[in-house]
């Protein structure tokens, strides 16, 4: 059944709209507003606060004279509210998940699967809050003893992307909160209002004033940037473009700011000829059409062993033709619209591209008529090797193939890119699968799988992709630093 308006209105009307600053939601100080978007429609959903680099400032002047009470209060007390937060985000699935779908475009049922993604990280953090070991030992010579112990970084700049707004914020804070950190957290600016009622959920569950900050802004650059040169914001951490990540990266660099960075991504999808087909197809839908190709994870190139290929094309053409294209409230909508026209047009451009260079759409290759910013699921087979769809970061619903011959073949193709976040592999050959993983540069690899994020596991690349990890024992690590005493040898009385 398709969400009524009147269900619709109720959940924005639940959201906060101002800057949360020092436990407070308010304005903006210029009170400028600035809208936010349905991908689907095209119309303005709602207004909110949009911040300037004095409403940064304010947010971290909260932070920093939170963070010594904050870092003092128990591990075992930051894990239960990271706990309560768990709960309550599991309590409110409908309404964040049909809040992702408003404002971002994802259909429901994808919306309602991030919602349980997103609370893991919440649950998996509030175990990890009382688990920052240290140690101590004696010294080789014996002559003094080590103590090394963990302890929060100090103010944290989070900068979160549109495509997940609820995993993204969740996998930043709940670390960051389980180490004892306090938090400025930008959402991106097409999808701010998951970000705003998640932090209103994290006051309801008992987070101090000035731990979490919020500040919503149509101009990224000019509120954090000021942040950012800042000495006593002590973590950056970002999730969204290399080329973004690059110019922070520069930024930090004046403060030698500890930084975290999840950047693009170019999947390489291979298919050997001994994969089971119907699992690589079925991979292959949930690694391309998860968030209508929006992810950084999604596969991007399809490689495809030459014996298999046209057999694979077809079974994929055939599940993909099976897609239901319509906005993400409505009852059976598979494929929602992609973030904006800008998008919608780059993803047209690439595939233009490669037919004109030669390749053929088997199914899609246009844009979806009427409102909204839809784009048809596309199949491309006979891409050419050196196709910009080959090397840029395609973000919609597109599956270009290009064919390979030997297993060499395949691991020169798909570690040509500069990126390296994830890759996925389909061959019943163990051997050749455990390989792959050692010869293919990449941070995570999915192995008979279409899909492989976990809370419990931990998330990053290598080459430009990103700095860093985020989930897992090693989440927690990027929000600590190590500290080294050296103790006097206590059986030593002379």
């Amino acid at each position: 059944m398709s969400i009524s308006p009147e269900r619709e209105q109720r959940v924005l009307d639940s959201v906060p709209t101002g800057l949360l600053i020092n436990g407070h939601w308010r304005p903006a100080a210029s009170a400028r507003i600035f809208d936010v978007e349905d991908p689907s429609t095209g119309k303005v959903l709602m207004s909110v606060a949009d911040a300037t680099a004095e409403d940064g400032m304010a947010a971290l002047n909260a932070a920093a004279d939170a963070q010594e009470s904050w870092a003092a209060v128990p591990p075992r007390d930051r894990g239960e509210i990271l706990r309560r937060a768990f709960e309550l985000v599991t309590e409110r699935t409908e309404d964040f998940a049909l809040l992702m779908t408003l404002e971002m475009g994802k259909p429901l049922a994808e919306a309602r699967g991030e919602v349980t993604y997103a609370a893991e990280f919440l649950r998996w953090f509030s175990e990890e809050a009382v688990r920052a070991f240290g140690r101590y030992s004696i010294a080789p010579d014996g002559k003094s003893r080590l103590l090394v112990q963990k302890k929060p970084v100090g103010p944290c700049l989070l900068i979160t992307p549109w495509n997940f707004p609820l995993a993204m914020a969740t996998r930043k804070i709940a670390p960051a909160v389980a180490a004892g950190c306090t938090m400025i957290l930008k959402p991106a600016k097409l999808t701010p209002l998951t970000s705003m009622l998640f932090a209103a959920v994290m006051q309801e569950a008992g987070l101090p004033a000035g731990v979490l900050n919020v500040i919503s802004s149509s101009s990224a650059g000019a509120t954090t940037g000021p942040l950012i040169r800042d000495p006593r914001l002590r973590k950056l951490s970002f999730t969204g473009s290399t080329e973004i990540g690059r110019q922070l990266l520069s930024a930090a660099s004046g403060t030698v700011l500890r930084t975290s960075m999840e950047l693009g991504g170019n999947a390489p999808f291979i298919v050997f000829d001994d994969a089971d087909l119907d699992a690589a197809v079925d991979g292959a839908m949930k690694a391309k059409l998860r968030n209508m190709g929006e992810a950084c994870t999604a596969a991007n190139r399809f490689i495809v062993h030459e014996a298999v290929a046209d057999e694979f094309a077809r079974r994929f053409a055939s599940k993909m033709s099976g897609m239901t294209i319509a906005r993400g409230t409505e009852d059976g909508s598979t494929v929602g619209p992609l973030i904006d026209v800008k998008s919608r047009d780059k993803v047209h451009s690439l595939v233009t591209d490669a037919v004109a260079a030669g390749a053929e759409a088997i199914i899609g290759g246009s844009p979806v008529d009427g409102p909204g910013y839809f784009y048809s699921p596309t199949i491309l087979t006979g891409v050419a090797e050196g196709s910009r769809i080959l090397a840029e970061e395609i973000f919609g619903p597109v599956a270009p193939i290009v064919t390979f011959s030997t297993e060499a073949d395949a691991v020169r193709l798909a570690n040509n890119s500069e990126y390296g976040l994830v890759a996925y592999v389909f061959t019943t050959d163990l051997s050749r699968g455990l390989r792959m993983g050692e010869k293919l540069e990449t941070g995570m690899l999915g192995l008979n799988a279409g899909v492989i994020s976990n809370a419990a596991a931990p998330f990053g690349g290598v080459k430009q992709s990103g700095l860093g990890r985020e989930g897992g024992l090693e989440g927690i690590e990027e929000y600590l630093y190590t500290q080294y005493i050296g103790i006097a040898d206590p059986t030593n009385d002379s």
